[in-house]
């Protein structure tokens, strides 16, 4: 016996958060803001390890952030800006600074 099932139509949207197809393609700044919590040291160890920077390049981002009050640290799609500041978001206290009680703020914004 045979039955014939009527598969449902579902809209494209249901991946991650509901993003357009444009919202996907677009890239998007990931941008750490300064603050007075976090130390030198551990602003160059996070780079290092989340962005892969060199010490170098992970110095000249902690120096900007320090004097201008953020830093431009990556151009990416949506999804990695997200991963990269949810990152940022969860790399914890410094733990050189007992005041530090937190991770450091980062944002993300389209780059058009």
């Amino acid at each position: 016996m045979s039955t014939a099932v009527a598969i449902p139509e579902v809209e494209e949207d249901v991946r991650r958060g509901h993003e357009s197809e444009d919202e996907l393609a677009r890239l998007y700044h990931v941008i750490l803001l300064d603050d007075n919590d976090h130390t030198y040291e551990y602003v160059i160890e996070m780079l290092m390890e989340i962005f892969s920077f060199s010490e170098e390049k992970a110095y000249e981002h902690t120096v900007e952030v320090d004097t201008k009050g953020h830093t431009r640290l990556s151009t990416c799609s949506l999804q990695e800006a997200e991963k990269k500041r949810d990152q940022i978001h969860a790399y914890g206290p410094d733990r050189r600074l007992p005041r530090s009680l937190g991770s450091m703020a980062a944002l993300i914004e389209p780059a058009d």
